[in-house]
């Protein structure tokens, strides 16, 4: 086994996230933040959050893809949000997210909320780090 994904009875049980993700073997793949851009740069989902969340795990994906791994093998998910995007939207985010996602063993994650990201009316971006054999 490359790794294990896992939450210790002794933190709080977490919601659609693992608290600790521990690769023992293999190569890490590291994939930088991606936004709702499509391959030629242009916004997807201007003023829309399900767009916009739709089209970063779309990204990510490709992005895994061409490294030679898949969704299943992300092992840490770090998330950034406008703070314009209200609370009651996430689990909108959420919904998307499981679809991509292993639910049963879902990478370790972080969740930030920021004032804006690079580009003015992105209101998402999504990093991850993938463990491959």
């Amino acid at each position: 086994m490359i790794k294990e994904i896992f939450s210790p009875a002794t933190l709080p049980p977490p919601t659609g996230y693992s608290h600790v993700a521990k690769v023992n073997k293999g190569t890490l793949v590291y994939v930088a933040g991606q936004v709702s851009a499509d391959a030629s740069g242009k916004m997807v989902g201007e003023g829309n959050f399900e767009a916009q969340v739709e089209q970063v795990f779309k990204n990510l994906k490709l992005a895994l893809d061409a490294a030679g791994a898949t969704m299943a093998d992300i092992v840490k998910l770090n998330t950034y949000l406008v703070a314009e995007v209200s609370q009651d939207d996430l689990p909108k985010m959420r919904a998307i997210r499981d679809r991509y996602l292993n639910k049963e063993k879902p990478p370790a994650s972080t969740l930030v909320v920021v004032s804006r990201l690079a580009r003015p009316g992105w209101l998402i971006e999504i990093e991850v780090v993938a463990a491959i054999d």
